[in-house]
């Protein structure tokens, strides 16, 4: 890592507890549905850091476990929606300004919402800091071209601005802002891991095939993957009898434009709808023999960069990932010895691997086993993370 990026290394309080200063965060969210902000501001709570959201939503307006104030509804893939939204939000979130001026802190997640956080602030009339949390790295900030310059300058400029940066994954400093904003961010690595607060029932045993001679592959999450969704399907084809596919939650219709009727077709697929966390993590998981830890949505980029929630929500109830080679994913699951790499070509090696799963069952069980010897800190948030994070952005000299 370079030398002149300052990183803010993060642990919890000695005794395990929130650290004591109070804190108030006000929460720019992108869809406040979404079950990463969910898990995101129950471990802010967690920490004792009281949360008011500023949240657009990608359906209808729903009930939510904090004080929130709507910025309207965005739409997936309508770039030009979002960005009239970002601006018409801002708004909304400077009148009046009491809510938002009563805030230690503007906590936004991802690069819209940041510019929609910097709008209202200064619409406001405050001088309240800024922290960014980019948890995806989009495309068009990875474009060569005069759109990718643009959209970097302006990343550059905001995060400049900001008095911490947050990252989910050590790729996306690496590879991204590392690359193109180096000296320029004090950045805190907060990765996708359990909130520590809920509930998500006991660890269970090691154990290989829940049902001997017939696997169990899982995609949970985000559905939002062509190639994934393709690859899924065409092992379910050469494993009729010997493979089970199951889907947990929303599929991303601009990305997979025909989802259900490909799944109809084969008795072996079925797609389980929606899910909540945590509450229906143990029994979506119980079901499982192996996770797909694999995207493709932005290869050679934010894909290869990230680490998904998947892993550590597979990773705590013991059941091992398939991730493709060369990925941040693949590097966690090795170091871990917890699950399984595939190289290109994938519509070769799956397949392949799938058959010695399938014959050597034990493989499943050792990962298993692996996973299941792993600290707790692996796969659920310390208490007491977020609000030391906190502490130590507000404790540093805040950008002019």
């Amino acid at each position: 890592m370079a030398d002149d990026v300052r990183i803010a290394h993060l642990g919890a309080s000695r005794d395990g507890r929130p650290l004591s200063r109070p804190r108030k965060v006000a929460f720019f969210g992108h869809d406040a549905a979404d079950a990463a902000v969910r898990r995101r501001i129950q471990a802010f709570q967690d920490d004792g850091v009281s949360v008011t959201g500023f949240m657009m939503r990608r359906g209808e307006d729903a009930a939510r476990d904090w004080p929130n104030v709507d910025l309207g509804q965005t739409h997936d893939s309508a770039f030009v929606q979002r960005i009239r939204q970002v601006f018409a939000g801002a708004a909304i979130a400077a009148t009046p300004p009491e809510d938002l001026a009563a805030a230690d802190l503007i906590y936004a997640r991802n690069l819209d919402m940041l510019i929609c956080a910097f709008l209202a602030k200064r619409k406001a009339g405050l001088k309240t800091p800024v922290v960014y949390e980019s948890l995806d790295v989009h495309r068009l900030l990875t474009r060569s071209g005069i759109v990718g310059m643009l959209m970097r300058y302006l990343e550059r400029t905001l995060l400049s601005r900001c008095l911490g940066l947050v990252v989910s994954s050590p790729g996306f400093l690496r590879n991204h802002f590392e690359r193109h904003y180096p000296g320029r961010y004090t950045a805190a690595l907060v990765e996708n891991r359990l909130a520590a607060g809920a509930d998500f029932g006991p660890r269970p045993a090691p154990r290989g095939l829940k049902h001997p001679g017939r696997l169990s592959l899982g995609w949970v999450g985000m559905l939002r993957c062509q190639r994934s969704f393709t690859l899924l399907c065409q092992l379910a084809d050469q494993f009729p009898d010997t493979l089970h596919i199951h889907l947990h939650g929303l599929p991303a219709r601009t990305e997979i434009e025909v989802f259900e009727p490909e799944i109809d077709r084969r008795a072996n697929m079925t797609y389980h709808g929606r899910y909540k966390s945590p509450e229906d993590l143990g029994a979506i998981y119980g079901g499982l023999d192996v996770v797909w830890a694999g995207d493709f949505m932005e290869a050679g980029y934010n894909s290869v960069w990230l680490l998904p929630n998947r892993i550590y929500e597979g990773g705590y109830y013991g059941r091992p990932s398939i991730a493709p080679e060369g990925t941040e994913t693949a590097a966690w699951v090795e170091a871990r010895k917890g699950g399984f790499t595939v190289a290109e070509p994938l519509d070769q090696t799956l397949p392949a691997l799938v058959r010695t799963l399938l014959s050597d069952p034990s493989r499943i069980e050792t990962c298993s086993r692996n996973l299941l010897a792993r600290p707790e800190d692996d796969f659920v948030q310390p208490h007491g993370l977020l609000a030391e994070m906190l502490d130590r952005f507000l404790d540093a000299e805040v950008p002019a």
